[in-house]
């Protein structure tokens, strides 16, 4: 099984230090890892950071891969659109790097799948450049799927998308990383999806770690107050599904 364990892991930008002191519990394959905090906190640093994009003091231990420099696939949260590409072949291109340029039958089969489960199919010979905000969220999904990494880095996926396509996105990731035994580490900003979809939960605030563990255990009345500075209090629904409510409303 994949694991992954933040020590003390920090980021610069340029020779400042705008992350720090970030350790997490050992991360298992097969979770979902939502990483929350306000605008600002660091979420997006500390990804490029894991994702080796950026430098920075700690240690980042990734243990029982053996895909090297594809261990890890990170998804940013402005992905940029090559008008040259078609949508199926930026996919495959994707699936391709760092690999032999021959396209196998296998290759055609995941990529074809991909499309499918999250329902693109349509778009396979659109321009990338003539996609909606929301279709190149959904293509960068499906790229970052097609590199079959261990270790999936996703900033905002989602933020594009109506409420609907957002729960069939988060639903499809935490199936994905539960069959293919995946690390996915996503930041969100709906607190009831982190509760909803998350096995764990990190919380960030002005680039320093708040707390890490059980999305239930550690998305408390206290922390919306002292982190996002709002009152508000947990409902729990049932055993396994709790929301947050805000001046009676349910929070987004």
């Amino acid at each position: 099984m994949v694991t992954l364990q933040l020590d003390q892991v920090g980021a610069y930008y340029g020779k400042t230090l705008t992350v720090s002191e970030i350790s997490t519990p050992v991360l298992k394959g097969g979770e979902i890892v939502a990483v929350i905090g306000p605008n600002a906190a660091g979420k997006s640093t500390l990804f490029k950071r894991v994702a080796g994009l950026l430098k920075g003091p700690g240690h980042i231990r990734l243990e029982g891969s053996a895909k090297g420099k594809r261990a890890i696939s990170y998804m940013p949260q402005d992905s940029s659109a090559n008008a040259v590409l078609t949508v199926y072949e930026s996919i495959l291109l994707a699936r391709k790097q760092g690999q032999s340029w021959s396209v196998r039958d296998d290759d055609l089969r995941l990529i074809d799948h991909i499309m499918e489960a999250l329902d693109i199919r349509d778009l396979s010979f659109r321009d990338l450049g003539a996609l909606s905000g929301g279709q190149r969220q959904l293509v960068s999904i499906a790229q970052t799927l097609a590199r079959e990494p261990d270790v999936i880095i996703m900033d905002e996926p989602t933020s594009a998308l109506d409420l609907h396509r957002q729960m069939e996105v988060l639903a499809f990731m935490r199936k994905q990383a539960k069959q293919r035994g995946m690390i996915v580490m996503i930041a969100i900003h709906d607190l009831n999806q982190a509760l909803r979809f998350a096995d764990k939960t990190l919380i960030i605030a002005k680039g320093r770690m708040v707390a890490c563990g059980l999305s239930g255990d550690i998305i408390t009345a206290d922390m919306l107050r002292d982190v996002y500075r709002v009152e508000a209090r947990i409902e729990r629904c049932s055993r396994d599904l709790s929301h947050v409510i805000v001046d009676g409303n349910l929070a987004v």
